[in-house]
C-alpha cells in the first residue's frame, strides 16, 4: 500500500472532500494539520513547489495537489493504480 500524506485543517471543505475520496477508494493516509501543528506549514510549502492552499496530497512522495487535482486523476482513471488498487 503506497504512503498517503495530506497537509490540511480542520475545517478546510477541500480537505473534506479529499478525505471523502480517500475513503471511499478504502486507502489510510497520514493527516497533517496545519492548525494544530503550524509550523510545518513552510515544510508543505517547500514540498508543494510554493503551492500554500489546502489540502496538498502526496503520493508516495509524488505532489499530487489538492482536492480537484485528486479528483482529475481519479476521473482520468489515474488514481485507483497510484493507490495500488488496479
Amino acid at each position: 500500500m503506497p504512503r498517503v500524506e495530506m497537509y490540511s485543517t480542520t475545517f478546510c471543505p477541500y480537505c473534506a472532500r479529499a478525505r471523502s475520496l480517500l475513503e471511499s477508494k478504502g486507502v489510510t493516509w497520514e493527516e497533517i494539520d496545519l492548525y494544530a501543528e503550524p509550523d510545518r506549514r513552510p515544510e508543505m510549502v517547500q514540498r508543494a513547489k510554493g503551492r500554500t492552499t489546502v489540502p496538498q496530497i502526496f503520493i508516495d512522495g509524488e505532489h499530487i495537489g489538492g482536492s480537484d487535482d485528486l479528483a482529475a486523476l481519479d476521473r482520468a482513471g489515474k488514481l485507483d493504480g497510484k493507490l495500488g488498487k488496479g
